[in-house]
């Protein structure tokens, strides 16, 4: 398992993308991720029906064929919007936190809420399936990250390689399922701030590494 809990207006630069005579010529990477960048803001605006190809290619001021050609279709491009929502940092670009355990699982908590808080809604709606109903791909790549995050959770909380991985990776991706429910909570619905979302979630993951895990050897 930086920045902005919202999404909802257009970015400075998708705006200045779009007006015309204004488009610059980008390499392959750029332009790409410019396209990309642009779909994850409106798809955190609106439900994925009530996104047009034709006018994320105006927002980001290239032709409709450009989308075509990097991503295929909307469903795709779709696909790749999920995958950047979930994709958690190499391990070189994410150290280990210092500190004491219960210091350490703040940190992650708080490294966390800022990787949410960065895309705000459309992490909410890609995270809880919005708008694409029981999508067996879309559910592969958020199974897959949340492998990927179960692992990353156990290293920062210095259990990773027990004896007994496959349940605390258990444990974990349920304890995802409440990351989940929390951010909607906060960024969704607002009902919680990012102050109590985190006191939540370290405190309940602080319960989990220190009571439950323990008794992950214990005979049934």
């Amino acid at each position: 398992m930086p920045g902005h809990s919202d999404v909802s207006g257009r970015s400075a630069a998708s705006a200045r993308a779009a007006e015309p005579g204004r488009r610059k010529r980008l390499e392959p990477d750029q332009r790409r991720a410019q396209i990309l960048a642009c779909a994850i803001e409106m798809f955190g605006e609106r439900p994925y029906a009530a996104v047009s190809t034709a006018e994320l290619a105006a927002r980001a001021g290239v032709a409709r064929g450009l989308i075509n050609h990097y991503f295929g279709n909307k469903r795709d491009l779709y696909l790749a919007v999920v995958r950047r929502m979930v994709t958690l940092p190499r391990g070189d670009d994410m150290p280990v936190p210092a500190g004491t355990p219960r210091e350490r699982v703040d940190a992650g908590v708080r490294w966390l809420l800022d990787t949410i808080a960065e895309h705000g809604s459309t992490w909410v709606k890609v995270t809880s399936h919005e708008g694409v109903g029981d999508d067996p791909e879309v559910q592969q790549i958020l199974d897959q990250a949340d492998d990927a995050a179960a692992e990353r959770t156990l290293c920062m909380v210095g259990l990773a390689g027990s004896a007994h991985d496959p349940q605390l990776r258990a444990m974990v991706r349920a304890y995802g399922g409440l990351v989940k429910a929390a951010g909607r909570e906060w960024i969704t619905r607002g009902n919680l701030s990012r102050e109590q979302v985190h006191h939540l979630l370290a405190d309940l993951l602080w319960a989990l590494v220190q009571e439950t895990m323990p008794k992950a050897g214990r005979p049934s």
